[in-house]
C-alpha cells in the first residue's frame, strides 16, 4: 500500500465463500481509515468474515486485503485449550520463557534475541491487566502462570482484550467485544477503545460502544458504506434517507394506481372500437376490401395502445420495486399476545433460601439504593425485572433454578414457588429449537394443540411468511433463528406468564434486538431479565432493578 494513501484497510474486489458455496462476499470495495470505526450490519451479512479476511485468517477467493502495519484480531470466539495459561493468551509466554532462562544463567543468542525490548513485559502484562479491571490475576504472584479454564468466559475476553493492548499492533480488529462483559468491565473497556491511539475497527452491537466510534462503516446487500460520527448520527442519516425513500415508495403507488386505471380506460376504448368496426363490417355500407381494412387496421391499433399502456404499467412497477428496494426499514415484527396478560398485584414468584451476607440484611453496608440484602425474591403483577450484576455471581444459576432444571450447581437451598402457568425461558445459546425440524413444527412442538393456519398466522408476524415457515431450523441464519425461537416461546401454549431471557442481545444484530424490543412490547406477563446492555433493557421498560454479587447478595438498585 502507497505511504500516501489515507486509509490504513483496502479491501479491492473481495469475494469469499464457503466450502459448500454459500457466497459471503462478492467483489466486495472497502477502506477504513485511521481512527475507530463500528462495522454494522444484519447476522450473516459478512461482518466477522471480513475481519478475519483483513486479518489473514481466512484467504479470499478472488480480491485483495492491503494493510498498513501489524494486525491484532480478537475474535468473537476465542480459541481456549485447557492448557493455555493467561500468559499464552496475552501473548507473552515466549519472552516470559526466555527472560527466566536468561535469569537462570542461560545468556544465549537466541534467548536475547527472544526477549528484544521486553524486558519490563511482565510489569506491563500487570498493568494492562489492573487496567482493565482484573488487579486481582496481575497482583497474584503466580497469575500470568494460571490456565484460562480457572476464569469466566469474561475474564478471558478480557485478558485477550489486555493481550491485544499489550501488543499495540498498528491496526486493532475487535469482533463483538463487549458479549459476556458485566458492565463494569464494559466501561473498562469503553474506555480503553476510547483511548486507542491508532486503527480500529470493531463489529458490535453494544449502542454505547457505537457512540464512541468515529464512524460507521454499515456491510448490507455486499457493500460497505460509511458514515461520519457515532451511532446516533448514523441513524439520524438514516432516518432521513429512509424518509426520502417512503416518500419516492408513495408517489411510485400512486404512478401505478394511475397507469393501472388508464390501462383499464383504454381496454374499455379499445373494446369500443372493436364492436363499432365488427358492426360496420356486418352491416356492408361500404366495400368489402376497405371494411377488412379498416376491421385490420383498428386491431393493430388496438394491439398498439394496449402495448403502449402495458408498457407504462409494467415501467410504474419497476419503478415501484426500485423505490421499495430503496427504503431501508427491516422489517418489523407486529403480535398481540393478550394470553400472556398478569393481572396486577398477584404472585407471580416467589425464591426464598437466596444467600445473605454473614452480618444480615441489617448490618449489612447498603447498596446505593439504600436497600439491604434481599433474602428472598418476589414477583407480583406484569414486574419488568433486570437482574445485573458481575459475571459468576450466580445470575444464570438462580435463573434455571426457577425452571426448575434438575442438579443446578450452586441452587442448594433454594426453594421456588411459581404462581402462574406458562413459564418459559431463553437461553444464551439459543438451543431450544431441532434443527431437523422446520420452523413451522418447531413451532407445533410448543403448541401442540393449536391448529397449523394458526401457527402459520402466528409465524407471519414473526416475518415467518410461505416458504419461509417450512426451512429447516439449522438452515436458518442468526437472525432468522433467534426470531423462530422467541415464536416459540412466546406462541408456545400454555401461553408464557413468567418469561426468563438470560443474555437476550449477545451476539443479536440491531435489527434483531430492535425486532426482540417489539416483541416484548406486545408481552403482558412478568419479565425477569439478566443482561448487561443497560441500553436495552432501558428501551424495555424495566420497572425494578436488582443486583446479584457474590458478596452482597441480592439487592434493589436505583435504576440505570
Amino acid at each position: 500500500m502507497s505511504s500516501a494513501s489515507p486509509f490504513s484497510v483496502v479491501c479491492s474486489e473481495l469475494s469469499f465463500s464457503w466450502p459448500d458455496g454459500t457466497v459471503v462476499l462478492d467483489g466486495l470495495d472497502a477502506a477504513f481509515g485511521t481512527g475507530r470505526t463500528g462495522l454494522i450490519g444484519v447476522n450473516g451479512s459478512g461482518k466477522s468474515t471480513l475481519l478475519k479476511l483483513i486479518a489473514g485468517e481466512l484467504r479470499p477467493a478472488s480480491g485483495s486485503v492491503a494493510v498498513a502495519g501489524e494486525i491484532g484480531h480478537l475474535p468473537q470466539n476465542l480459541p481456549l485449550g485447557t492448557a493455555q495459561t493467561v500468559s499464552d493468551l496475552l501473548g507473552v509466554s515466549a519472552v516470559r520463557a526466555a527472560l527466566h532462562a536468561i535469569e537462570r544463567g542461560e545468556a544465549t543468542e537466541q534467548n536475547f534475541t527472544a526477549v528484544g525490548d521486553g524486558w519490563d513485559v511482565e510489569e506491563r502484562a500487570r498493568a494492562e491487566l489492573a487496567r482493565l479491571g482484573l488487579a486481582s490475576l496481575a497482583e497474584e504472584k503466580d497469575g500470568l502462570d494460571r490456565t484460562v479454564g480457572t476464569l469466566s468466559g469474561g475474564e478471558a475476553i478480557m485478558v485477550g482484550l489486555a493481550g491485544r493492548f499489550l501488543a499495540r499492533p498498528g491496526v486493532l480488529l475487535l469482533d463483538e467485544p463487549t458479549n459476556n462483559l458485566d458492565l463494569d468491565a464494559r466501561r473498562r473497556l469503553h474506555e480503553a477503545v476510547s483511548s486507542w491511539p491508532g486503527v480500529l475497527i470493531v463489529v458490535s452491537h453494544d449502542r454505547e460502544l457505537l457512540e464512541r466510534v468515529d464512524e460507521i462503516a454499515d456491510l448490507r446487500d455486499g457493500a460497505v458504506r460509511s458514515f461520519g460520527g457515532g451511532l446516533t448520527a448514523y441513524e439520524e442519516l438514516l432516518a432521513v434517507e429512509r424518509e426520502a425513500a417512503e416518500r419516492a415508495v408513495r408517489a411510485a403507488e400512486g404512478d401505478l394506481r394511475r397507469q393501472k386505471r388508464e390501462l383499464e380506460e383504454a381496454h374499455v376504448k379499445l373494446a369500443r372500437r372493436v364492436r363499432y368496426g365488427n358492426k360496420m363490417f356486418e352491416s356492408k355500407r361500404e366495400p368489402k376490401v376497405v371494411m377488412q381494412e379498416r376491421r385490420r387496421q383498428a386491431q393493430v391499433s388496438a394491439g398498439k395502445h394496449r402495448i403502449m399502456h402495458e408498457g407504462r404499467l409494467s415501467d410504474a412497477r419497476d419503478r415501484l420495486a426500485e423505490a421499495e428496494e430503496a427504503v431501508r426499514d427491516d422489517a418489523e415484527i407486529r403480535v398481540a399476545l393478550p394470553a400472556t396478560r398478569v393481572p396486577a398485584g398477584s404472585t407471580v414468584l416467589t425464591v426464598t433460601g437466596l444467600a445473605v451476607p454473614a452480618s444480615g440484611p441489617s448490618d449489612s453496608p447498603a447498596p446505593e439504593s439504600g436497600a439491604g440484602a434481599l433474602g428472598e425474591l418476589v414477583v407480583r403483577g406484569p414486574e419488568r425485572i433486570a437482574l445485573v450484576g458481575p459475571n459468576g455471581a450466580g445470575k444464570t444459576t438462580l435463573l434455571r433454578a426457577i425452571l426448575g432444571e434438575d442438579g443446578v450447581p450452586g441452587a442448594d437451598g433454594l426453594s421456588v414457588r411459581v404462581g402462574v402457568e406458562g413459564v418459559r425461558y431463553l437461553p444464551q445459546r439459543l438451543d431450544v429449537l431441532d434443527d431437523r425440524l422446520s420452523v413451522v413444527d418447531n413451532v407445533r412442538a410448543y403448541a401442540p394443540s393449536a391448529p397449523v393456519n394458526t401457527v402459520r398466522a402466528g409465524l407471519a408476524r414473526f416475518l415467518f411468511r410461505g416458504a419461509r415457515a417450512e426451512r429447516s431450523a439449522g438452515a436458518l441464519s442468526g437472525g432468522e433463528r433467534f426470531r423462530a425461537v422467541l415464536a416459540a416461546l412466546l406462541l408456545a401454549e400454555p401461553a408464557p406468564r413468567l418469561l426468563m431471557l438470560d443474555e437476550p442481545t449477545n451476539n443479536l444484530d440491531m435489527a434483531s434486538v430492535r425486532q426482540l424490543g417489539q416483541a416484548l412490547d406486545a408481552y403482558q406477563g412478568a419479565l425477569l431479565v439478566v443482561s448487561h446492555d443497560v441500553p436495552f433493557l432501558r428501551t424495555i421498560g424495566i420497572t425494578r432493578w436488582l443486583r446479584l454479587d457474590r458478596d452482597a447478595g441480592l439487592t434493589e438498585v436505583d435504576p440505570m
